[in-house]
């Protein structure tokens, strides 16, 4: 028995996910970026991402991949708490608005890909993909997004680390 309601969650999220592209798309088509954006279209990409994360882990139908997606989740709710601190600690400092790096947006659309499969593996295969009780497709998505916000976070951190410094 396959629940609904990973279809539709899946579906959700997978439209709210593009609309975060198409918005970025319309934004840089008609010149629209603003400090505003480069700051707060980063933070909406995080929540939502964060709450998906939140309905898998707390989520009993995703039972057999609690014990490795928590660990993903960790990482990845650090490593967008780090980012965004850094981001912020810029900005209160020298008024230096971070955009999006090209590998965070990689980041960002594995994680987002990523949901979007975890949460459809088991409407669109049902149990085909099962090896030793684990999906296998949303194991392969979980270290992809894993290895994708490591990358991601330790680039941001070895870019803008000077913006730490308290001497300054």
């Amino acid at each position: 028995f396959i629940p609904h309601h990973n279809l539709i969650a899946g579906l959700i999220f997978g439209a709210a996910s593009y609309t975060d592209h198409l918005d970025g798309k319309i934004a840089r088509k008609y010149n629209l970026i603003t400090d505003f954006g480069k700051f707060i279209d980063p933070l909406a990409d995080k929540f939502l991402v964060f709450a998906a994360l939140l309905g898998i882990l707390t989520n009993d139908y995703f039972a057999a991949l609690r014990s490795y997606f928590i660990w993903a989740a960790a990482i990845i709710i650090f490593r967008e708490l780090a980012v965004t601190s850094i981001r912020l600690v810029a900005a209160g400092k020298s008024g230096l608005v971070i955009a999006a790096s090209w590998l965070g947006k990689i980041k960002t659309v594995s994680q987002m890909f990523g949901i979007v499969f975890i949460l459809l593996e088991p409407v669109i295969f049902g149990d085909l993909t099962t090896v030793a009780g684990l999906p296998m497709i949303s194991m392969v998505f979980i270290v992809i997004m894993t290895v994708m916000t490591l990358w991601s976070g330790i680039d941001y951190l070895k870019t803008y680390w000077g913006c730490l410094d308290p001497e300054k």
